[in-house]
């Protein structure tokens, strides 16, 4: 899991569990193809696993945050600077300044992964491998091992492992991080109203569970 760890405080307006919540259907995607949410649910349960510290990626939902994100102005390079000049730079003192968009860098990605999959594995794709399989192959994509042919590595990298963090940590109202199970296992205090009691507590924990955007208590 993700070492983090967090402290704050909070108004005394906890009393009782969170109430009960009415079972939602399954998520159905809307961007990623059957391919490629397969990918996805793959590449996201190796990245963050359930395990003893914490819940996994997958069963906090963040598949859903990410084909969510992936309709939004932000990955369609609505909100980006995107005219030229492009250029493929690895210097860390200038920001990406190339042609393709988050969500058509991970749907490069995710394609030229399969495919380089299906190539050097038997014919399978990514989600048809073991765990160990996958953990090797994701390792060789952070370590620039394998070459995509449609998009850098690097970016493909850096996009897949940001939307899983964001997608694990981020409000529930965004898809991810259901029953605000991330922000339980760090201590973090989520929406609350007023911690000012505990803003400078250092040596015990903080006590009460997260409140998210709509209220509702974890």
């Amino acid at each position: 899991m993700l070492p983090l760890a967090a402290a704050s405080g909070a108004l005394a307006l906890d009393a009782g569990p969170a109430p009960a919540q009415e079972a939602q259907p399954a998520y159905q995607p809307v961007f990623f193809t059957a391919d490629e949410w397969a990918f996805l649910t793959a590449a996201c349960d190796r990245l963050i696993p359930s395990d003893e510290v914490g819940p996994g990626a997958v069963e906090l939902g963040t598949v859903e945050f990410i084909d969510r994100h992936m309709q939004t102005p932000y990955a369609s390079g609505a909100i980006w600077y995107m005219a030229g000049p492009f250029q493929d730079s690895d210097d860390p003192n200038f920001g990406y300044q190339g042609r393709l968009t988050v969500k058509e860098i991970l749907r490069a990605g995710i394609g030229d992964t399969d495919a380089w999959c299906r190539a050097n594995r038997d014919g399978k794709t990514f989600a048809e491998l073991s765990h160990e399989e996958q953990e090797a192959i994701l390792t060789e994509l952070q370590e620039r091992k394998i070459e995509l042919p449609n998009v850098p590595v690097r970016y493909f990298w850096q996009h897949l492992l940001a939307e899983t963090r964001y997608g694990y940590f981020s409000d529930p109202i965004h898809g991810g991080n259901k029953g605000m199970g991330s922000w339980k296992m760090i201590g973090y205090p989520g929406m609350r109203a007023d911690f000012t009691d505990w803003v400078g507590v250092r040596d015990k924990p903080y006590p009460f569970g997260p409140v998210d955007l709509m209220g509702r208590r974890g």
